[in-house]
């Protein structure tokens, strides 16, 4: 992917900036960035940053709420396993977000499951007071809503699954599809253990966990919020990736509710319908045999 002069120039002097010194930029190359962005790695004199770019309407108010989230998971469990957002900006119509690289190993062991599944419960251990985030911030392009509520049920029903429903038009969610909604609704009180609050990465598939060379697992691309614990752990099972080290690690340092895999798929009934409301009709069929489980 080419770059331009003009944006070639800005990050040049932007990273001048940063470091309060003279910087050579030796390369900018694409990288995978997601569904969602442009990404680029910026190799220099001074070390390698990542940035991702974006020209959607939004895209400075993803990047904001990105950062605040990245900084809820450093407070929680330590500067080392999440990235370091550096800056905030805009270049010449196309908003960025701009972070130190981090090395990333290509085949994470079983050891580095285990450490992963350790740090998941360490984040889920650091309770809050309500279920939701003091602010507003997105599940990728999409705006996630985080209106504090005390009852977690309600929480889940009002701020997640009815917002996504509310998003999907005629042609993917009908009238027989929110009546089996309603249903679930009436009845979702009965299959959950309530738990005080946890912080929740959000976005928890194997694509926003990584390991650096050091054997360290970082946390990415967060969509943060509190909320049940189970859904994070439930989302990893949703598309792979993670291994049964890693649910027994997890255990050992934070262990869940008995039948808390039986309630896996009512929790990703949210990222299932954020897919479809990105991705189409494909996932409906997903959906439909999640329900059914519950109603």
């Amino acid at each position: 992917m080419v770059i331009s002069e003009s944006l070639y120039e800005s990050w040049k002097v932007l990273l001048q900036n940063l470091e309060s010194l003279p910087v050579s930029v030796r390369s900018i190359t694409s990288v995978t960035g997601g569904d969602v962005n442009k990404a680029y790695r910026i190799c220099t004199s001074t070390g390698d940053y990542f940035v991702k770019v974006n020209t959607h309407p939004e895209a400075m108010d993803m990047f904001v709420a990105e950062s605040n989230g990245l900084g809820l998971l450093r407070k929680a469990v330590g500067d080392a396993h999440t990235p370091q957002p550096l800056t905030i900006g805009n270049a010449h119509g196309e908003s960025f977000l701009l972070m130190r690289w981090i090395d990333a190993q290509k085949s994470p062991t079983a050891l580095h499951q285990e450490h992963a599944g350790r740090l998941l419960a360490s984040l889920h251990r650091c309770h809050g007071d309500a279920f939701g985030l003091d602010h507003d911030n997105f599940i990728g392009p999409l705006r996630q809503h985080n209106d504090l509520l005390p009852n977690w049920m309600d929480f889940f029903i009002r701020q997640r699954l009815q917002k996504q429903l509310d998003l999907a038009s005629e042609h993917l969610i009908g009238t027989d599809v929110r009546r089996k909604f309603e249903r679930l609704f009436s009845r979702i009180g009965e299959w959950y253990d309530p738990e005080a609050p946890s912080p929740l990465h959000g976005d928890l598939w194997s694509g926003n966990y990584l390991v650096d060379q050091r054997g360290t697992p970082v946390l990415i691309d967060p969509a943060v919020y509190y909320g049940h614990r189970e859904v994070d752990v439930a989302m990893t099972r949703l598309f792979g990736g993670f291994s049964e080290r890693f649910y027994a690690a997890y255990h050992e340092v934070y262990p869940l509710q008995p039948g808390w895999t039986k309630r896996a798929d009512l929790w990703n009934l949210y990222p299932l319908l954020v897919h479809l409301n990105l991705f189409g009709a494909s996932y409906l069929p997903a959906i439909l045999r999640s329900i059914t489980h519950y109603i």
